[in-house]
């Protein structure tokens, strides 16, 4: 079978530099019209930008095609130290950030000094509209990160390609992106994870997309538990799960990649898979929708697509993350078990295509997904839900100050072996949120493999 067949906070910080925090605002100013929740469309037999159903045109901005060379190995890795010192600090939930001290103890900062981290990053594209984020860990400290991600192009395609589940590699926005726009990507080969030919066990040797070689775990990140463990006692992430982001919206600045835990705190919305190794527990299920029934995990093949709205409520008692909205062919579910609205066949790529697409226009979100989806063939589905509907926000929406007068701030407090900590205003009035679009894997110690991205599209309104 081939392989391709199958604190502070930044953004927080940032606004707060050059706007008062007591900025107060009449609700009418911060709550978006009402908006259906969901909306379905015939697959687009012309241009992404003309056959949509959407109201309005689109004009395009910006368009990488990957026909010109491109190779991470012309940019140098640089040793990242962390800190706040480094251009990749955001918060607290950063890879050496104060909830892992609080919740680790002393044997965080052991166990994190036993490699170091390193970075690449590189602008691409007309004007140097795209940057290439990749991080690595040095295990042995020779200076030479060990088993490092790459990107390339070949014919037209870029290559996406992780070997460790210690790296992770992203296509991102240089820039923040605009006040209204559509960013659209076309997926041409996928090998994150996901059952190939009925089987999570491979031919070839891997489990799950993972190689069998040595242990892989999420050390040293993790919400709780005793971080003095060695490494190969940590949790094993070939029967946890693999996956990929096919487009999200990041709420700080320079996307890159960090621990799990910390993109849970600054998702916007997003579509990814999360491909958990012979599921069979209710924290997950599919909408089916030819039937618009939800389905048990295993009744899909682990190759589901979930589009998620971030919420401002915590999903989690334990560890940082906000709270999922999720619409699909079976109506709006929140919290609870993770849905995904499809199911992709891997196997139909590289002959066929997938296009994601996110929208920000007219105060809502909306995400949508074409291609060959199991159960119904060929198919677009798009789902729409505005900044504030029916009194859930959509986390950090705000792409500046005077959008949101601070109703849904919160702090946020953990406690472990290092103490208590508190992270105070979570969305504090006077903040902002820039958008940044992502493509990739964001996460250091979790998902490996490889994915073929075959253009990247940004577009604005018409009348712009």
């Amino acid at each position: 079978m081939s392989r391709w067949s199958r604190g502070t906070r930044w953004a927080r910080g940032a606004a707060a530099l050059a706007v008062p925090v007591t900025l107060a605002l009449p609700a009418a100013l911060v709550v978006a019209p009402a908006l259906p929740a969901t909306a379905r469309a015939d697959a687009p037999s012309g241009p992404a930008d003309q056959a949509q159903g959407r109201a309005g045109d689109w004009r395009l901005i910006g368009a990488e095609t990957f026909n010109r060379s491109l190779d991470d190995a012309r940019a140098p890795w640089v040793r990242d130290d962390d800190g706040p010192g480094s251009p990749y600090n955001v918060d607290v939930y950063d890879n050496d950030g104060a909830f892992f001290e609080t919740v680790g103890g002393p044997a965080f900062r052991q166990q994190l000094s036993t490699f170091d981290t390193y970075r690449k990053s590189f602008r691409f594209g007309a004007r140097g509209w795209l940057t290439a984020e990749l991080a690595a860990r040095d295990t042995d400290k020779d200076g030479t990160p060990d088993a490092p991600p790459t990107l390339t192009t070949r014919k037209g395609v870029a290559h996406l390609d992780e070997p460790s589940h210690h790296g992770g590699v992203v296509i991102r926005s240089t820039n923040a992106l605009p006040a209204e726009y559509r960013v659209e990507m076309t997926l041409r080969g996928l090998d994150f994870g996901g059952q190939r030919d009925g089987s999570w066990d491979y031919p070839d040797g891997r489990i799950n997309g993972y190689s069998p070689e040595g242990c892989k775990t999420n050390f040293p990140w993790a919400a709780g538990g005793d971080f003095s463990r060695p490494e190969c006692s940590w949790a094993d992430v070939r029967t946890d799960s693999n996956g990929f982001y096919y487009l999200g919206i990041m709420d700080y600045g320079r996307v890159a990649p960090h621990n799990n835990v910390f993109i849970h705190t600054h998702r916007k919305v997003a579509m990814d898979s999360y491909n958990r190794y012979k599921y069979t527990s209710a924290g997950l299920r599919y909408c089916n929708p030819a039937t618009k029934q939800y389905e048990p995990y295993p009744s899909g093949t682990g190759n589901g697509v979930n589009a998620i709205f971030m919420t401002d409520d915590r999903r989690y008692a334990n560890q940082p993350g906000t709270e999922y909205l999720m619409h699909s062919e079976c109506g709006l579910a929140k919290g609870g078990a993770i849905v995904s609205q499809v199911d992709l066949r891997p196997e139909l790529l590289p002959e066929k295509s997938y296009r994601f697409a996110i929208e920000r226009r007219g105060g809502a979100y909306t995400m949508e997904m074409s291609g060959v989806f199991a159960h119904v063939g060929q198919a677009t589905y798009r789902y729409t839900r505005a900044f504030v509907q029916d009194g859930e926000p959509i986390w950090h929406y705000n792409q500046k100050p005077e959008e949101y007068d601070g109703r849904f701030n919160a702090d946020w407090t953990w406690n472990g072996p290092g103490g208590t900590l508190v992270d105070r205003d979570t969305w504090p009035a006077g903040s902002a949120y820039p958008d940044h679009f992502m493509i990739g894997d964001p996460h250091m110690n979790f998902y490996e493999g490889g994915a073929r991205v075959d253009d990247v599209r940004l577009y604005v309104p018409e009348s712009r």
